[in-house]
């Protein structure tokens, strides 16, 4: 049962992935009318006539309703088998921000919705993915939050260095306070893209030719999101330079924040070429898809650092009294993934 549930949560993540993505793309591909004002019909057929927007959009409720069943498999497993908490929390997580995001494409398709509300749609999808993420990381190295955090990977020595400082509430709170910050810049390149405001800028990094241009329209949208990321860019850094500073012994803080600042470098990359790509339609449909890829990826490992920090809040290395005859291989952890699941 053990090994089932670890595929079930990984097919799940993949698969919620995939939902992201491919709402990203009818978005760019402003296929969200493609089966009409209906839902669950397309265009009054459960299998649609043959027309690109149709397939696009066909295509995206296909996948959600599949990976619905397998979330609906997941869970009921890791609720039966597993015991930690967390996980239960995660496939738990995973399941109200699926219906939720799904209750709202149903109703953007068959009453109008703002902009600000579809945005929040591609918000909660990725929540959803965030969730599953977490969800499988539990099933692996990764996913021994405490563990990591408290000791080292073999169980034999306190994870701290003579005089190293522990993680305090302050670089905690920070990291929570990246992680929310990173989903509001989330949120609003999503508003950029439902209201079709790409084209505000011109050229990166100058915005139409000017450091700051006339902030109305379309141009206001982009810059604004263009600041947002400047600033994310800014504590990504900061985020990685405290950790290297101070947690580089431990390898999940250290090279969790390493991870995201790389793919902050990628990401703003990234948005350049959607901006250079723009008249193309095909290039600029390639990069913006990149570019969705990139967001999942960055939210993933942020949403990751956050759940170590809640598992971060008893000094690092103080250890719980061994039993002498206890082998380092089978003495307990705070949390252990074998201990945690039942056959």
């Amino acid at each position: 049962m053990y090994k089932l549930t670890k595929r079930l949560s990984l097919l799940t993540m993949i698969g919620m992935f995939l939902i992201v993505i491919m709402g990203a793309l009818v978005t760019k591909t402003d296929s969200g009318l493609g089966c009409g004002n209906e839902w669950p019909l397309c265009n009054g057929k459960f299998v649609p006539a043959y027309t690109i927007s149709s397939v696009i959009e066909y295509s995206h409720r296909a996948v959600t309703g599949l990976v619905s069943l397998l979330l609906l498999a997941t869970f009921i497993l890791v609720f039966k088998t597993v015991s930690r908490k967390d996980a239960k929390y995660f496939v738990a997580g995973a399941g109200f921000f699926t219906v939720l995001q799904a209750i709202m494409g149903a109703l953007a398709v068959v009453f109008s919705q703002s902009s600000a509300v579809m945005a929040l749609h591609f918000g909660l999808s990725l929540l959803a993915f965030a969730m599953t993420l977490l969800l499988w990381l539990t099933f692996t190295k990764w996913g021994d939050y405490t563990v990591s955090v408290a000791r080292t990977t073999d169980g034999r020595k306190p994870a701290l260095p003579k005089n190293a400082a522990p993680i305090g509430r302050g670089f905690r709170a920070f990291v929570w306070f990246v992680g929310v910050y990173c989903y509001i810049v989330v949120y609003v390149g999503a508003f950029v893209r439902h209201t079709e405001s790409s084209g505000g800028c011109i050229g990166w990094p100058l915005c139409n030719g000017q450091v700051v241009p006339e902030l109305t329209g379309a141009t206001g949208i982009v810059f604004a999101h263009r600041i947002a990321a400047v600033i994310m860019f800014i504590f990504g850094l900061a985020l990685f330079l405290i950790a290297r500073k101070k947690y580089s012994h431990l390898e999940n803080v250290y090279k969790g924040a390493g991870w995201v600042l790389g793919f902050l470098i990628a990401q703003i990359f990234s948005g350049a070429t959607v901006t250079w790509s723009l008249g193309h339609d095909t290039a600029f449909l390639f990069t913006g898809m990149i570019h969705a890829v990139l967001i999942c990826a960055l939210f993933g490992w942020i949403s990751y650092l956050c759940v170590v920090m809640l598992n971060a809040r008893v000094p690092l290395g103080a250890e719980q009294p061994r039993n002498k005859q206890e082998s380092p291989q089978t003495a307990k952890a705070p949390v252990s993934r074998k201990e945690a699941v039942t056959e």
